[in-house]
Parts: structure tokens; sequence; C-alpha cells
């Protein structure tokens, strides 16, 4: 029987306080039993009572002696600290929740990056974290001193229970392996994998274009959750999970169309829809833990508040996995070799992740855990960079009308995208990286000195083991790494989202001298191995989007209640002052209350490419 979190961290504390009172009792016992001396019972329990308090306080200044005399011996100083007026600074961390539940991105932060500077520590419960929005010391984390960073035991226990021991939540040889069986997967393009979007993509494009004809609008973040979760199911392990077959949700002002079906597919509907649902949900418990740190626990006393969702996932998810391990048995008695050599040099087309893992293993746990790690990167950071996109288009129709031209110019209003078509669009990938840019859908480590980050000088240490997190969101709207416009607010916004600084002379101006200023995808060894192939199923998702719709803009009146952004944002920084939507993040960004859209069907044309 396992014990829930909570349980656990109270026994825990409950030993752990337990020190001090035991060891003053012990020694009145002993200075009583040789007549030493004859300790009364008031004093001793007194002493006991006092022993906790003055336990706790001589262990914090203990601590924080040995950092300053670590950095005093290597010539470094601490960085900054945000200093809470409250004790344990609980000022500080319920700043922070309320910002998760009600502000904007990186909000508790970006006042302190401009007091403190790009690199500071947060004190909660007298516990330290670090945190930076520097490109330097970021490329430090991933790259030059990679090997004294690592996720640590804090971040791996509050992801077990929906990550385990996948290539998100290992490190060291653990790591090293999840990235040998996945990366000659991803070490090419597939034909396979347009034809898969393609499918999928007709299915969602339909579907939204039936509620365009009625005049309804459509939320496309739940459209491409659907399209991103149908594609990443069957591409992974070739069982797609249909989520596009749900009906899609309506605007909460208009009443839905009965939706009629037949028995079967009703309950594909609701399957489909239970893990979907469930899927996000582990997502979101694994997201709070992470925002309240160390005392993750006590949040959940009674029950681990993600194994039920867990459960939902693990009925789907399972049953595939048992019969890629039996197809592999069978194989192996039919005298058929499957290996991890097979797996380097022959991988065939169709060939899905699963079937290229379990040449690697049979351990049904190491495969539960690498797919389902695979899953959310295929799943919610492309559904999240879409959502954007889409939102982007929306409200600048001037990148939605050159966008467009080049698609009909280089592809036609009909054909399928080809890879060389894809790669022959600048301009489409120039508003990609700029949506990555505003909105990338996002760590801790050893003893680590980074150089040159004080004013003065001096390099920051970083304790050993402390938790330190780099907020790509605040780095890539810095105006001293990307330029004036990118992210104050001005006259209008196109100087906010502007493609063209990924085209024209601010490329070698500011991305080409320091290219850790632009970290979609993470970077140096933890770079994410599916970059390619989430550019190709964007990429192609836009074109043949734009091939059928003309013209698109946001429809704020079918968004719920409250789902939009507070009043009190117009006085805020950067793009929060005229944002149109919330966005809010578990793992990844999202859009709060989703993101509803009405689109113009395009006329029917001629191939511009003929």
């Amino acid at each position: 029987m396992t014990l829930p979190p909570g349980i656990y961290a109270i026994l825990y504390v409950l030993v752990f306080l337990s020190i001090p009172p035991l060891g003053v009792a012990t020694a009145a016992h002993l200075l009583g039993r040789y007549d030493v001396v004859a300790t009364p019972t008031w004093l001793i329990t007194l002493l006991a009572i006092s022993s906790i308090p003055l336990f706790l306080v001589f262990r914090v200044r203990l601590r924080w002696f040995k950092f300053n005399r670590a950095a005093a011996r290597l010539g470094a100083v601490l960085p900054p600290s945000w200093k809470g007026e409250r004790v344990a600074g609980l000022d500080v961390l319920t700043e922070i929740m309320e910002t998760m539940k009600m502000g904007y991105p990186a909000d508790f932060a970006w006042d302190k990056f401009n007091e403190l500077g790009p690199t500071f520590q947060i004190n909660i419960f007298w516990d330290c974290g670090f945190l930076s929005c520097d490109p330097n010391v970021i490329k430090c984390i991933l790259a030059t001193d990679f090997q004294n960073f690592e996720k640590g035991d804090l971040f791996k226990t509050y992801m077990k229970s929906v990550l385990g021991t996948g290539v998100f939540n290992s490190d060291g040889d653990m790591w090293k392996w999840h990235r040998s069986m996945t990366r000659p997967f991803f070490s090419k393009d597939r034909i396979s994998h347009f034809e898969l979007f393609d499918r999928h993509a007709e299915s969602a494009l339909s579907a939204m274009n039936a509620r365009m004809r009625i005049g309804c609008a459509v939320d496309f973040q739940d459209l491409i959750s659907r399209f991103t979760l149908d594609s990443a199911t069957e591409f992974l392990f070739a069982s797609c999970v249909h989520s596009l077959r749900s009906p899609l949700p309506f605007p909460h002002n208009q009443a839905p169309t009965p939706f009629v079906s037949s028995p079967t597919s009703a309950g594909q509907v609701d399957r489909a829809e239970a893990f979907a649902r469930a899927f996000q949900q582990a997502q979101q418990v694994v997201a709070e833990r992470a925002a309240v740190g160390k005392i993750w626990r006590f949040f959940e006393i009674w029950k681990n508040k993600s194994d039920e969702h867990m459960r939902i996932v693990n009925e789907y998810l399972d049953p595939i996995l048992e019969e890629a391990l039996q197809k592999k048995e069978e194989r192996e008695k039919a005298g058929e070799k499957v290996s991890q050599m097979e797996g380097d040099t022959d991988s065939a087309d169709d060939e899905t992740l699963l079937d290229h893992l379990v040449k690697y293993t049979s351990d049904p746990v190491v495969l539960h855990d690498e797919v389902l790690n695979i899953l959310i990167a295929g799943r919610d950071t492309t559904a999240a960079s879409l959502t954007f996109t889409v939102y982007f288009l929306c409200i600048y129709p001037a990148v939605l009308q050159r966008l467009r031209a080049e698609v009909l110019e280089k592809v036609g209003s009909h054909r399928r995208p080809t890879y060389a078509d894809i790669k022959d669009m600048r301009y489409l990938r120039a508003v990609i990286n700029e949506t990555l840019r505003l909105y990338p859908a996002v760590f801790s480590i050893d003893e680590c000195l980074i150089p040159n980050a004080d004013p003065n000088g001096k390099p920051f240490y970083i304790p050993p083991k402390a938790a330190f997190t780099y907020s790509v969101f605040a780095m890539h709207r810095r105006t001293e790494y990307w330029g004036p416009d990118a992210d104050a607010p001005a006259p209008t916004p196109a100087h906010e989202f502007d493609p063209d600084r990924f085209l024209d002379e601010r490329v070698n101006k500011y991305l080409t001298p320091n290219p850790f200023i632009f970290l979609p995808f993470n970077a140096g060894p933890r770079i994410c191995l599916g970059q390619q192939f989430a550019y190709n199923e964007m990429s192609f998702f836009l074109i043949r989007l734009l091939q059928r719709f003309s013209a698109m803009e946001l429809a704020p009146e079918a968004a719920p209640p409250g789902s939009l952004p507070p009043a009190e944002w117009a006085g805020g920084w950067g793009r929060k002052s005229f944002e149109k939507f919330w966005p809010k993040s578990h793992l990844t960004l999202y859009s709060n209350g989703g993101l509803w859209v009405k689109m113009t069907q395009a006329e029917e044309m001629e191939d511009a490419s003929a």
C-alpha cells in the first residue's frame, strides 16, 4: 500500500521535528542517570519545546553561512534576493500563486527582473530557488556547463506520477539511454507523416467548416488539440484516439445542435473525451505541484491528485503497449531478429515510435513512460503554438494576407504541400518563429558558477541542489536581447508581432551573434528531438488552413464568461496591456476558455502555382 503524498509528508515532518526534543530528553536522562545534574521536569519540557524553533533557526543560519563562505572562497556572490516582508516569504508565495491564477505569464517575475536584474533568488519557507531570463545563464545550464545541471530529485518527485522516468523526467545515464532510443526515429523526415497530417487536417477543417456554414464560432484551441492528439496517438502507436469524431463544443451563448450517433460511435466519443480530459487534468496537477515546490505534498493529504486521471489514461494506453510487446514476442518466437541495431539502421517509413522502441526494450514501464512523455511534447506544445499563430493571424490581417499569398504562390489552393514546399516558404517559418518567440510552449542543478553575471564583474554562485528555473517567455521579450520593439507597447500593435524580425537585418544584429536568445525547443544536449517534426506539422496544418479559409477574426462574444483578459490588464507591461486572450499555463501555455474564432471560406480559385 502506497501512502498518500500528504500523509507521507506529515510523517516525515513529525519525525524530523522530533529529533531536537528527543535529543533534549535523552541528554536530561543521561545527566540524571549519572548524577551529573538533576533537571526538573518543567525545564526539560521547556527546553524540548524550545529546541524545535532553535534547531530550525540554527539549521537555516548554518546553511546560509555555508553558501556565503563557498561563494567568497570562489570569488563569487549570491544573486540578489526577492525579499518578502512576511515570515517565511509567505507574501512571495501568495503573489506567485495569485499570478498563476489571475495574472499574465511571468507577471510576478517581470518587475523583479527589472528591479534585481535578469537573475535573482526567491526565498520561501527558508529555502532558496533561482530564476533567470539571461541567455548567458541559460547557455551555461543547457550547454557549456550542462554536466553540472540536472532535473533534480524535487522536480522528478512531483512529476513522477505522470511522467514516470521518461526522457523529460530523468537525468544521467537514464536520460542518455532514453535519448539514444528515441533519436534515430526522429532523424529523418517521413512521407507517412504528411499522409497522417493530411487525413486528420481534413477531418478538423471539415468539422470547422460545417460550424462556419451555420454561422457558429469555433473554439480553435479545442479543434487543434484534437488534431494534434489524433495525429500524435496514430504517429506514436498506430492507435488513433479519434477525438475529432466527438462533436465540437458550441459557444456558451448558442444552443447546441443535438448530436445523434450510433452506440459504437458514442462509445468512441466518450472514450476519446475521457482520455483527452484526463490527460490534460493530470498535467494540470503536476504543474500546480511545480508552482508550490517542496510543500506540494501538503496539498494532497488524502490522495494523489493525479491517480484518477492517470488511471483513465492508462486504460487507453496499457492495452496498446501489451499488444506491441505481444507482437514482438511472436516475431522473436518465429525466429525473426528484433534488435537495437535493426532499430538504428532499418527503420521503415511507416514505423510508429512504439514499433521503434520495442526494438530496444520489453519493459512495459519504460515504454509507458517514454511514449507518454513524447505524447505530451507531440500534442500539447504543437497545439498551443498553432492556437497562438491563429490568434495572431486573426488580429494582424496584413500578416494573414501576406502568408496566404505565399501559400497560394508556393503550393496553390488545393495541392498537398511537400517537404520541399515547406522548406521554401520563408515567411511561413518566420510567422511560426515570431509566434514561438512571444508564446513559447517550456528547470535544477549541482553546484555551478555562472561567469560575468554580476554587474560588478563577479560570477554568481548557485548552491548545490538548488532549484533553478529559467524563463524563456521573459527572455524572448527583453528589449536588450531583441531590440526596442520586442515587447514595448507602441502606437500600432504590429510593432510587437513582427515576423520580419526573422527575415531582415535584425537576424544578424540580434539572433546570429547570440542564438541562445531564441529557445522555443530548448538547446544543447536537451534540445527537442522532435523539433523538425513539430515545424512540419505546424506548417502543414497552416497551409491547409489557408487554402481553405481566406479571412479570420476573433469571436470574443462566444468565449465563456470570465475567460477574457481582466480590465485591469490595460495598464500592464508589454503585450499584456492590449492582449485579446488570456494565456495561462500547466505544463504548456494555453488560452483560457479556448480561442473562439470565425473564418471566411475561400472562393474557388485557379491554382496559383499552375
